[in-house]
């Protein structure tokens, strides 16, 4: 307890007895019970949702019946989504005949309804003891290549063995692959005998495939239930564009330490251009002295500017930029040939896509997904899953985007397809920085190639894959 002041004099501390915190005590918990009847008000959960503030022994009673009976609920829940995945459509079928066949037949005295009835249990027994027991084996899941272009032959392999002491019986192996199904019907085993089984994976659209479960099912010969029983986990599949080697870009395009020093003019660099008078803010250790004794006037050295490249390849994803899916495909085999020549050159590189709108959002989103430049087949995994959509920016908007937020970029790439206009084109260019390169690649296969240049655009036009290296050296050389 501390003791209160007043002034300059000061009352000493009250002593507290047992019996006086007690009275304290009781009067407290009866303000508090006057306030609050339970320790449940205020709570929105099960309980108070069911009895209210009730916390006597009856509502106990119902808590307690509640939960058991969820519980309960559970269990019953469980055993019927599981046996849904065992009975099938036909065997659903059967079991709702025999009460009604039984059933007509003893009320109507029609002993063929009975029989009917009687033969479908029949049927239903044998079914039952056909999923008794499991199959001493192992499963193993493989794909040789988990990456592989377009067209290319992919196989993966599944490796049985019988690891149990008996012989096992005939089953059937089915294996997802993608959205379509491959079926192997596994012969008996001896003990310690292996099979293997190729089977083939469709690669003839980029994307990326997941291949498995593999998945054992036992069924009786009627189909009326079937058992199936999961051993491997889910492997993926990424199949790449095509691409084309292209020569390097530093010829006509980089202007950097590596290449070509830039046309613009800069006080401190390691290019040296000439000398000019000293104009107010020039640094004192440009001075060039021996000119400035020379000629009576200060000096001052001036350089051309020398940047790290970096380039930009920014691909749309809007399906308005597109006329057909050919030019799309073909649009995304250029930005992974230009993505992976600017890997092997160790530029420094941006490769963007646009990005999706939500549905119900109010207004677009102006934004660009970046994809992986770490590696070669890191960029290719992510074009291996990019797809057109109708929210997705378009091309004008990704460049804005992308001239925004990238910083000292010297080559931009703008990679789209046929339906884009000229005008929508060069309004792109100008979304960057004066001084930086801009081309865009026009992906149109009933075109010829073609190279149209204007103020700070080169707009190149390929037909085929193979048109992006002409098409380049053309460029480069204008």
């Amino acid at each position: 307890m501390a003791a209160t002041t007043s002034g300059s004099h000061s009352t000493p501390p009250t002593r507290v007895t047992g019996s006086s915190l007690r009275s304290n005590t009781s009067a407290v918990s009866a303000r508090f019970d006057s306030q609050f009847t339970t320790g449940t008000r205020g709570l929105t959960n099960a309980r108070t949702r069911i009895v209210g503030e009730r916390t006597g022994a009856l509502a106990d009673a119902v808590i307690a019946t509640v939960r058991f009976a969820r519980a309960i609920g559970l269990v019953v829940r469980r055993v019927v989504a599981r046996i849904a995945t065992v009975v099938t459509p036909l065997g659903w079928s059967i079991v709702t005949l025999i009460p009604l066949s039984l059933g007509f037949g003893y009320v109507l005295g029609w002993i063929e309804l009975v029989v009917v009835g009687l033969a479908a249990i029949a049927l239903v027994v044998i079914a039952v003891i056909y999923l008794i027991g499991r199959s001493s084996i192992h499963i193993g899941l493989s794909i040789p290549h988990s990456r592989v272009v377009a067209g290319e032959r992919a196989v993966g392999e599944v490796v049985i063995s019988n690891i149990g002491r008996r012989r096992t019986l005939g089953v059937t192996v089915e294996i997802p692959v993608g959205a379509g199904l491959a079926e192997v019907a596994l012969p008996g085993l001896r003990k310690g005998s292996q099979f293997t089984h190729d089977f083939v994976v469709p690669t003839a659209r980029r994307g990326v495939i997941p291949v498995g479960p593999v998945r054992t099912v036992r069924a009786d010969p009627v189909g009326i239930v079937r058992r199936e029983l999961v051993w491997t986990g889910v492997q993926e599949l990424f199949v790449h564009p095509h691409t084309v080697g292209i020569p390097s870009m530093s010829t006509g395009f980089i202007r950097d330490l590596e290449g070509n020093p830039t046309r613009e003019l800069t006080n401190n660099d390691v290019s040296f251009h000439a000398l000019r008078e000293y104009m107010p803010g020039d640094e004192r250790r440009n001075i060039h002295w021996k000119s400035t004794a020379r000629t009576g006037t200060y000096m001052v050295r001036q350089f051309e500017e020398t940047r790290r490249s970096h380039l930009v390849i920014a691909l749309s994803l809007a399906s308005s930029d597109y006329a057909t899916d050919d030019e799309f495909e073909l649009a995304v085999s250029v930005t992974g040939s230009l993505g992976i020549r600017a890997i092997r050159d160790t530029r420094t590189v941006t490769v963007v896509a646009s990005e999706d709108t939500p549905e119900f959002a109010k207004r677009k989103v102006f934004a660009v997904r970046l994809l992986s430049t770490l590696t070669r087949s890191r960029l290719l995994d992510d074009l291996a899953v990019v797809e057109l959509t109708e929210s997705a920016l378009a091309i004008t908007d990704v460049a804005r985007v992308t001239g925004e937020q990238a910083s000292g970029v010297s080559v931009a790439f703008l990679v789209c397809g046929s339906t884009v206009s000229p005008q929508a084109l060069r309004a792109a260019s100008t979304k960057f920085p004066v001084g930086v390169e801009v081309v865009a690649v026009v992906c149109d296969p009933d075109s010829a190639p073609g190279l149209r240049r204007v103020a700070g655009l080169s707009v190149l036009t390929i037909g085929y894959l193979d048109d992006l290296k002409q098409s380049l050296a053309r460029a480069a050389a204008a």
